[in-house]
């Protein structure tokens, strides 16, 4: 078998980057938009309403205090992240491309460290003996500080790559292959 040779893409991801592109992205943003609205929120109810920390839940967290304690619910996020990036990727070219790809490289950090916190709340082995499940970047910063700079890291470079993917340059125009072609100005 040729190894240099490219596996054609399956059917599913020749959907999502071709004929549902457009879609899958509006659902996808729709899912990044109610996250960022949530971390939103708990920074609000922090120093806008000077609420403590651990009462600082969200707005489902509010209802349901277990779900934003539940390590399986950010983890979960996170991977739905890492997949949707990774999934999406085909259907960018140029400039959008690259700028995809710096979010979805920064998100694979993310998602591991979501899974090292995952792994310590399943295990109850938490490092560094701390009484909570701590993610290496923890260690210097706190929680909602962190994950709202995550999510900035990984929401800004998308951000780019939508602008760039909606707004082409002629080249990348042409080598576009997706829906979003059709709304797509040309430079």
């Amino acid at each position: 078998m040729d190894t240099d040779q490219h596996r054609a893409p399956a059917p599913l991801t020749r959907a999502l980057n071709g004929a549902h592109h457009r879609a899958a992205l509006t659902v996808f943003g729709l899912i990044v938009l109610a996250h960022w609205a949530e971390h939103l929120v708990q920074a609000w109810q922090v120093w806008g309403m000077g609420m403590p920390r651990p009462e600082a839940r969200g707005v489902l967290g509010m209802p349901f205090p277990w779900l934003v304690q539940s390590e399986w619910l950010h983890y979960g996020y996170a991977l739905v992240m890492l997949a949707g990036l990774w999934l999406l990727r085909d259907g960018f070219v140029g400039r959008a491309r690259l700028w995809w790809l710096v979010a979805l490289a920064i998100q694979v950090w993310h998602h591991l460290e979501h899974l090292l916190l995952l792994i310590q709340a399943l295990t109850g082995r938490n490092l560094f003996g701390r009484p909570v499940p701590t993610s290496l970047a923890q260690l210097l910063y706190p929680r909602i500080e962190l994950h709202l700079f995550y999510n900035a890291a990984v929401f800004l470079p998308m951000v780019v790559a939508m602008y760039f993917h909606l707004r082409p340059s002629r080249s990348e125009h042409e080598l576009m292959r997706c829906s979003c072609r059709r709304v797509a100005v040309a430079g």
